[in-house]
């Protein structure tokens, strides 16, 4: 598993595959630095005029539903089409689900338009979108990952896509087949935007391997252990954040798997 690994982390900065997104003002930056850093190409891309075209070009996209207006909803909307028409993945990241009616519509009417070949977010997200009922605290999770198990597996088997998890353990989760990772660091939710960071990371992931399983895996292990060595570095949240970019941009094979922590269910 860990050479798989690897050898995803080699493609994406070997291939530079160019990532759409469509994401949210607070981590617009940041997320482009991260794609950056781990060897992508990422453009952001908001206008509908330009989505069927946009959504063409590049090899992935990323749908992150943090600063929600009704333009960008309709952009969303004409992106998973186009994406699924092309057989492109498309990443899904439900930032607040629950928190507000406009929220859980605009991810209703998402997911009408088309089938995200992956889903991404916290505990409490991934437990409201499978219709469970948990208290949404905005984007910040009130609940364990290891506690929305069943919600991810439920919502993987409805809508036929790869649920990951972030939380203390990371669950990557396809029907019944679930990966656990025990990497990261208690000061990443310190840091804004860090689970959309994983979201973009992963539409990287998805551009260069076939396997939705293997692909999910990979960008989540990368991103926790690069989490994790820069937490090792840092004095605090500011110092995290660019030692990450430098930590994605330098990783060896050897820091790599000497670091990452996994276990397979199935």
């Amino acid at each position: 598993m860990k050479e798989l690994i690897w050898n995803d982390i080699l493609r994406v900065r070997e291939q530079a595959p160019l990532i759409h997104n469509i994401t949210n003002a607070v981590v617009m930056n940041n997320t482009a630095n991260a794609l950056l850093a781990a060897g992508a190409s990422p453009i952001m891309a908001h206008a509908l005029e330009e989505i069927d075209e946009m959504v063409a070009l590049c090899r992935a996209t990323v749908i992150n539903i943090g600063t929600l207006d009704r333009f960008t909803v309709e952009s969303m909307k004409a992106a998973i089409r186009r994406a699924n028409a092309l057989g492109r993945p498309v990443v899904l990241d439900p930032v607040g689900a629950g928190a507000t009616s406009f929220r859980n519509e605009t991810l209703r009417a998402i997911l009408a338009a088309g089938t995200p070949r992956f889903i991404r977010g916290n505990a409490s997200e991934i437990m409201t979108l499978a219709g469970l009922s948990t208290v949404s605290k905005g984007v910040d999770s009130t609940e364990s990952s290891l506690n929305s198990l069943d919600a991810a597996r439920t919502l993987s088997k409805r809508i036929g896509c790869v649920v990951c998890v972030s939380g203390e353990t990371d669950l990557v989760v396809e029907g019944d087949r679930v990966v656990y990772l025990h990497n990261g660091s208690l000061l990443m939710p310190k840091v804004t935007g860090l689970g959309c960071t994983a979201s973009a990371i992963l539409g990287a992931f998805a551009a260069v391997e076939e396997n939705a399983l293997q692909a999910a895996v990979s960008a989540t292990a990368f991103m926790g252990v690069c989490g994790e060595i820069a937490a090792g570095k840092a004095q605090g949240p500011g110092t995290l954040q660019l030692y990450l970019y430098d930590v994605m941009y330098n990783l060896s094979k050897d820091e790599f798997e000497k670091t990452l922590r996994i276990e397979c269910d199935k």
